[in-house]
């Protein structure tokens, strides 16, 4: 079944930025955009599926789009995918910026694009990039960019952000004739963020794809075909939830290369972004040392966690017997997210996908929960009065003094102990134990901090 989710369209016009492979199109992403969203580097191909963001310039708003770079090369490994989604941001373009390096002669290749841009020249702007000194700038007055038939290329250095704004102002008077046109900036809600985490070749990107109801992103069996996150805005019954597509992430000895580093380095920091992050284990294989680090992770960062078993369609037995069996592993093996919910889907097939949505809707609401003092106090006299607090290392029994709410989003809560006591750690887990029994926090993990007073 497909994804009941529509990804929310902005009604804004789109400038898609293409080229062939390093002339600089991620930096002037980057640079355009404001922040450093799409992965830079010398390395040929860096960019493999469209990173998608919005832009505000002098209060006004547009969609820009970076693609993959081209070779112009079949043999390249995803040079077939990357044409796809370049052919795809092409379609729903409003603008093309077709970037050139000043510092390179054109390729042939580039002539031959040039010819098919020609078609459709009044939404194309010619960009030459690297015009990072007097000589670059000077190239873009050769004959040879002339003769594309695209006018004179506009000169920017991404890089240093020379020339930027002007190419911006330049943008703005080209989409104000266009039939989208920017819009004034507007104050929305944030959405809730969830994120894909999990090792390669997992399904990240297939369920990514499958959860937004669009084929946004490459899938491929290669390892990290993915090589920097990816998100997308999705609505459903009014409520919009931004779903982040993260790199593969393995141990650092695994790790191949320049890419593959920068692009975990991304995936990780997604996790400060996120509310919500979606852990996928492969059904068709036993869970490793990699698996359980990244649960600590997700444990360490406080964030609310659903367990995603993917693959499912593969499974030999598909009885509530074994799913029982599978979760009571999973649990076991990672005890620090027994409060995470798990559910059995299959990316490819769609089979379940549609049950995540009403699960993060759930730990969304969950994870903001605030008890009302009375019916925390309430709750705390009746469970110490039931189990009274276990000694820790010290040698008195621990007096606990009080116990607050200091903080949702992730719920965290307070135990003042008086000094010179201690609190056995099996007590605090046994407290955020009944307070999940009593208030549920699904899928959040509990934080209890203790703190120790002076009484006079």
């Amino acid at each position: 079944m497909s994804s009941p989710a529509k990804i929310v369209e902005h009604g804004l016009p789109t400038v898609a930025i293409i080229g062939r492979v390093n002339v600089g199109k991620s930096t002037l992403f980057n640079s355009i955009a404001g922040a450093y969203k799409a992965l830079v580097s010398d390395i040929p191909g860096t960019t493999r599926t469209r990173n998608i963001t919005i832009v505000e310039w002098r209060g006004k708003q547009f969609q820009l789009i970076d693609t993959g770079g081209l070779t112009f090369d079949l043999n390249v490994p995803l040079e077939k995918d990357i044409i796809a989604q370049t052919e795809l941001a092409l379609k729903e373009a409003d603008l093309i910026l077709f970037v050139v390096d000043l510092q390179q002669y054109l390729l042939p290749q580039e002539r031959e694009l040039a010819k098919r841009l020609n078609k459709q020249k009044n939404k194309v702007m010619l960009v030459g990039n690297k015009a990072d000194g007097k000589k670059s700038r000077w190239n873009a007055f050769q004959p040879e960019w002339l003769k594309l038939g695209l006018g004179e290329p506009f000169a920017v250095s991404a890089a240093s952000g020379s020339g930027v704004g002007d190419l911006l102002d330049a943008v703005y008077k080209k989409l104000h004739q266009a039939p989208k046109r920017p819009k004034i900036a507007k104050k929305v809600i944030p959405p809730i963020s969830v994120a894909l985490i999990g090792k390669p070749n997992v399904g990240k990107s297939s369920l990514f794809n499958a959860l937004i109801g669009e084929e946004r992103v490459i899938v491929n069996i290669m390892p990290h075909t993915t090589r920097e996150p990816h998100d997308t805005l999705v609505e459903l019954d009014g409520q919009r939830v931004l779903f982040i597509d993260t790199a593969g992430i393995r141990r650092k000895v695994k790790v191949s290369g320049e890419l593959e580093q920068m692009g975990i380095q991304k995936s990780i920091e997604m996790l400060d972004r996120s509310d919500i992050v979606l852990l996928l284990l492969d059904t068709s294989e036993p869970i490793t040392d990699q698996d359980k680090q990244l649960a600590g992770l997700l444990r360490e960062h406080t964030k609310s966690v659903i367990i995603v078993i993917n693959k499912w369609d593969m499974a030999e037995d598909n009885s509530d017997s074994f799913r029982n069996e599978v979760k009571r592993e999973i649990y076991s093996e990672f005890p620090h997210l027994d409060f995470a919910p798990i559910v059995f889907v299959s990316a490819k097939t769609h089979y379940r996908v549609h049950q995540l949505f009403p699960l993060i809707f759930r730990a969304w609401n969950e994870r903001h929960l605030i008890i009302p003092p009375g019916a925390l106090e309430d709750f705390f006299q009746r469970v110490t009065h039931e189990h009274r607090p276990a000694r820790g290392k010290g040698t008195r029994h621990p007096k606990i003094l009080g116990f607050k709410q200091v903080h949702n989003n992730p719920p965290i809560f307070e135990m003042s102990i008086k000094a010179k006591t201690s609190v056995h750690s099996s007590y605090v887990h046994y407290i955020a134990n009944r307070l999940r029994e009593h208030f549920s926090f699904f899928a959040a993990p509990i934080v209890i901090r203790l703190r120790k007073v002076k009484r006079i």
